[in-house]
């Protein structure tokens, strides 16, 4: 893996493949987060990198990244295209063909970093061996934050299942675990480098500073760990009662049966459900999913709109407990995807008490379609694009318990959970509780629910706020403050389960107080050491 620009053509694309896929393979048994795959992750990108140190030229290094990009995104989102079919009803070859055709510029640190890398080579040679490994880490973290990611994918959040390294989330995210990960790829490769050119002893070093990095972040998550389970209280911060009736594809379910009928059977569902949570034990409240209640609430389109909306007030006044549930929002003629919040009128025989969240993050095109972009030849061509605008931004919502105790919930719908900093400013409101809705209908089946639920479990950690996932298919779940998912409904099942949600007091984290603060950070740094090693390079050639 020693950087030599000798060797034929024909030898160096033959190594250049062998090494793409060893890193491909390698990426692809880590994003399984399963063990013990998962310890791949140290060591997956050693063979991509190396391959980059002996690029001869800009191009050869951007290709390199390039083709990266779209062989990691081929293997790792393999069943995005046909969860998109499903949604779209596009043919799965022109999904697959966009899903490629994007990956360039959805996985752009790897094309970035592999160009910055090698202009960081050129620029200093061998004086400063340490400038192009470090520069390249810090522009893969600053260029992930900066580009479009519809998924907010980063490498370390497949270190969500080590109960100890997941913890040191809580300083940086998700994209701290990234920037451990690839600094110990960078150990391990200066490593077998330092090898063959000068010996065992030499080489000794560089892995040594690879274990302490590993060491360090697991003897934090130790700490951390004590710390918050020091901090857990016996008496349960909420008792929630989450249904998940797994009831799908409601356009077809209106075309076969009718659109009443549709929202009858999907609310008698979820009232028998409810029922029987209420029957196993005393709830604070009752959480159904997003969007599962399809019509506005509230602003009723029909007199039977009407009806049904008294009668889940109604409901909510009989069963004497607060219900939060996904539906539509109106107001000025313009549609919001929102969570209701019902609670009993505190005055007997008064209409429940309203509450309304408003998502706030919408997912491109099939929820929103920018001003600079939407027309009705757009939608022609994309029927299935959304019309939802977007809410106001972060907010809290009060939540009354059955001791009278209230409580502050940070609210979030389905794609609300991606963005770390949105979270953030929620939790930073006094926030004791995160408390998702989703429906992750569209990628039942696929691993798309379980990236979804990864998501959710970082936010739990970057807070340090127990959190209520409830969706309409899976994955619902009980989320404590160290990310551990202490009850959950699976994928493609219909489920109800009453969560006691955990109180822990800990001190704010890194990650709360300041949100998503190292992509920027990262980005700055990467600009000044590349920048810095552009000047030292031209004086040295002046």
């Amino acid at each position: 893996m020693e950087v030599s620009p000798s060797g034929s053509g024909s030898a160096r694309f033959v190594g250049w493949v062998c090494a793409m896929a060893a890193t491909t393979l390698a990426l692809w048994a880590f994003s399984l987060l399963q063990a013990p795959w998962t310890v791949l992750g140290w060591v997956a990108l050693v063979p991509w990198l190396a391959s980059v140190d002996q690029a001869r030229t800009s191009r050869e290094a951007l290709v390199l990244g390039g083709v990266l990009s779209a062989t990691f995104t081929a293997v790792v989102f393999s069943w995005f295209p046909r969860a998109l079919h499903s949604y779209s009803g596009a043919p799965v070859w022109l999904c697959w063909m966009l899903l490629l055709l994007t990956a360039p510029v959805f996985q752009l640190q790897f094309p970035v970093t592999a160009l910055a890398r090698h202009l960081a080579r050129r620029a200093v040679g061998t004086r400063a061996a340490w400038l192009p490994p470090m520069a390249s880490v810090l522009v893969f973290v600053g260029v992930e934050w900066l580009a479009p990611k519809p998924f907010a994918d980063t490498l370390g959040q497949a270190l969500v299942y080590s109960e100890r390294l997941r913890q040191g989330a809580d300083l940086a995210g998700a994209p701290g675990l990234t920037l451990v990960l690839l600094l110990v790829n960078e150990c391990l490769l200066a490593a077998v480098n330092a090898f063959r050119r000068r010996g065992a002893s030499f080489a000794l070093r560089r892995l040594l500073a690879a274990g302490a990095i590993v060491l360090a972040l697991m003897g934090y998550g130790a700490v951390r760990l004590h710390e918050l389970r020091a901090a857990t209280h016996a008496e349960p911060l909420l008792v929630v009662g989450a249904v998940q009736a797994n009831i799908t594809n409601y356009e077809k379910l209106k075309a076969e049966r009718g659109a009443y009928e549709v929202v009858r059977m999907v609310l008698d569902t979820h009232y028998a459900l409810s029922d029987g949570l209420l029957r196993e034990a005393p709830l604070d409240v009752l959480v159904w999913p997003e969007t599962v209640y399809p019509t506005p609430f509230g602003v009723p389109k029909s007199e039977a709109g009407a009806e049904l909306d008294a009668e889940i007030a109604g409901y909510v006044s009989a069963r004497a407990v607060p219900l939060i549930f996904g539906s539509y929002d109106v107001e000025d003629g313009r549609e919001f995807n929102a969570a209701m919040f019902l609670s009993p009128s505190a005055g007997e025989g008064g209409a429940p008490e309203r509450a309304v969240y408003r998502k706030s993050k919408l997912f491109p095109l099939t929820e929103w379609v920018p001003e600079a972009i939407d027309s009705e030849h757009l939608r022609a061509w994309l029927p299935w694009t959304g019309r939802w605008t977007p809410g106001p931004g972060p907010r809290t919502v009060a939540l009354r318990r059955r001791d009278g105790r209230m409580l502050r919930v940070a609210p979030l719908i389905c794609y609300d959970t991606l963005f770390p900093s949105y979270v953030a400013e929620e939790a930073r409101q006094d926030a004791d509780l995160l408390l998702t809705l989703s429906n992750d209908s569209w990628f039942a089946g696929t691993r798309g629910p379980g990236l979804h639920l990864t998501h959710a479990i970082f936010r739990s950690i970057e807070t340090r706020r127990p959190q209520v996932r409830v969706t309409n298919s899976g994955v619902s779940a009980l989320i404590d403050a160290s990310g551990e998912v202490l009850t959950d409904i699976g994928d493609d099942q219909r489920g109800a389960r009453v969560m006691r949600v955990p109180s822990a007091q800990v001190r704010p984290s890194l990650a709360l107080v300041w949100g998503n603060w190292l992509g920027p950070v990262a980005l700055v740094l990467a600009v000044l050491l590349l920048v810095g090693a552009a000047l030292g390079g031209r004086g040295t050639r002046l």
